[in-house]
């Protein structure tokens, strides 16, 4: 058993496997602070860059759209899929991670690109607007508009959100999470699941696993700044509406069927299990997986027996929700 670095919460212990790989990449990693968000978007800008050229390597079509947000702003969307995608090739609807404050809509290309060659998939990711220049509801309703977008021009468009999954990381799995609720209570665009990869639901920072990691990757303080971006002065008070973190949520009934991933070593654990266990209360569908060892952010580390026990179990869910199988 370890300690915290706090010295107060005893703390469960990296996989060894991944502890090293992170030793490699990063010799002690230190909070995101506000003053390093411009110099993060510029990084993720520039992977942008990298990320669309990869799809054009790769012979992929590329088709840019855009909806119209709650304000009637523009909500860029692009979809990319193969030249040879057909009209039963399954829709996966992206939400990119960043704790609301960082990454584009190419951030994540990694997998997204994976389920394109694996599934002959249509992937559709969405450029919301980021904290804390647009606070909530702006980045929920921006994704929000994506979705509705996609079932109001489906035919056009050659998709059925109803036979797909809404997938995000990070923070875009909270997003996720809170598009299904949104829907599900508007009576808007349904889809067949919904892939939350360690998912930001919980904006108290009152969880076990939120004291165990004050630091390390994607650590408490970082997750407190993420959220109070977020919510403004609604942070730190009991008007925090579900939409914008839905675990705040009390009726999660009637929701698509949901996958969760989190690491037994990240801040997010205990939300992630706490969400699938009420879920489960309430009649619904969830499969959970705890990852011994992981902490978060373990799956971008796709050489570890860890991320690719864990990128198998995700491809299993997908096969079953989507109703195909992909390439072995």
């Amino acid at each position: 058993m370890t300690t915290s670095a706090s010295g107060l919460v005893p703390a469960p212990p990296l996989d060894p496997e991944v502890a090293a790989a992170l030793a490699v990449q990063l010799e002690t990693p230190s909070p995101i602070t506000e003053a390093d968000v411009p110099l993060k978007r510029a990084e993720d800008d520039a992977a942008a860059v990298s990320a669309q050229q990869r799809v054009a390597e790769l012979g992929l079509v590329r088709r840019d759209l855009a909806a119209t947000g709650h304000d009637g702003a523009s909500v860029p969307l692009t979809l990319v899929h193969r030249p040879d995608r057909t009209a039963t090739s399954p829709l996966v609807y992206f939400v990119h991670g960043g704790g609301m404050m960082l990454g584009t809509r190419w951030s994540g290309a990694e997998v997204f690109l994976d389920w394109v060659e694996r599934y002959n998939a249509v992937i559709a990711t969405v450029e919301y607007r980021r904290a804390p220049e647009h606070q909530y509801p702006v980045p929920q309703e921006d994704v929000y508009a994506g979705l509705q977008h996609l079932a109001e021009h489906a035919e056009a468009l050659g998709v059925n959100p109803a036979a797909g999954v809404v997938a995000g990381i990070s923070a875009g799995a909270g997003l996720a999470a809170s598009v299904a609720l949104m829907a599900r209570d508007r009576g808007g665009a349904q889809v067949a699941g919904q892939l939350l990869l360690a998912p930001m639901l919980d904006d108290r920072g009152t969880t076990c696993s939120t004291r165990q990691y004050p630091t390390g990757m994607w650590n408490a303080v970082e997750n407190e700044l993420a959220w109070r971006s977020l919510l403004g002065e609604r942070y730190g008070s009991g008007e925090v509406p579900a939409y914008a973190a839905p675990a705040r949520a009390d009726d999660l009934s009637g929701l698509p069927p949901a996958f969760l991933e989190v690491g037994s070593a990240e801040v997010f654990r205990d939300e992630a299990v706490d969400y699938a266990s009420r879920i489960w209360a309430q009649g619904g569908q969830a499969e959970l997986h705890v990852w011994a060892g992981g902490f978060h952010g373990f799956g971008t580390f796709e050489h570890t027996v860890l991320a690719q026990g864990a990128s198998a179990s995700a491809r299993n869910w997908l096969d079953r929700v989507l109703g195909v199988s992909g390439r072995p």
